[in-house]
């Protein structure tokens, strides 16, 4: 089967139980599961709108296992975006992404013109805080990419986040939304941006 040119696809890295899954079911179906089941790969499809037709979203949900390197060799090659997920309540989790942030680096070279969003999951969870806040911020600032801490729970930011993602996305108009209807703010912040709107 031909790859279809007009898929935008998004891959997800982090390490086990970091709630990669969640965060992208959160986004495509709204849901949340309480229970942590391990993911080999899943892929999600979600249509959006890109260069003013609509395009699909394609969302892979990696193994938080460092078990199938090909795979994750397959899915940098592949991808056109990136979203590093680790828990603010691991430090150990946010170590856990600096191969594989050097491995994006490696296989795509010039990583200065791919969106790259840095993402401290479970912010609900501030008593068992790990990483503070200034710490992920501080990463992303050095590794040249976006920050947001979401919670897949609480569904805080995860929009916001996939949104941002497509924000990042320079060398196509990539967009979350379908129908044609803009707000006054959006309008401004078009003028302003000329790339990507939330709607």
């Amino acid at each position: 089967m031909p790859e279809q040119s007009n898929d935008y696809r998004v891959v997800v890295f982090g390490a086990g139980g970091v709630g990669k899954s969640s965060l992208v079911l959160r986004f495509v179906k709204g849901t949340f599961r309480e229970s942590y089941i391990p993911t080999i790969e899943d892929t999600y499809r979600q249509v959006i709108s890109c260069d003013k037709s609509i395009c699909t979203l394609q969302i892979t949900d990696t193994t938080g296992s460092h078990q199938f390197p090909a795979m994750q060799r397959l899915s940098i090659s592949k991808g056109h975006a990136f979203i590093l997920v680790y828990s603010i309540s691991s430090r150990q989790s946010l170590e856990e992404l600096k191969p594989i942030y050097e491995q994006i680096c490696q296989i795509k070279g010039d990583i200065e013109s791919i969106p790259i969003m840095l993402v401290g999951n479970k912010n609900d969870e501030n008593q068992n805080r790990e990483v503070e806040s200034s710490e992920g911020e501080a990463m992303a600032k050095k590794w040249k990419c976006a920050f947001m801490e979401t919670s897949a729970k609480t569904n805080h930011n995860v929009k916001e986040l996939f949104q941002e993602l497509l924000n990042l996305e320079k060398r196509r108009t990539v967009s979350l939304q379908i129908d044609g209807k803009k707000s006054k703010q959006q309008k401004r912040k078009e003028k302003l941006k000329g790339k990507c709107v939330v709607m």
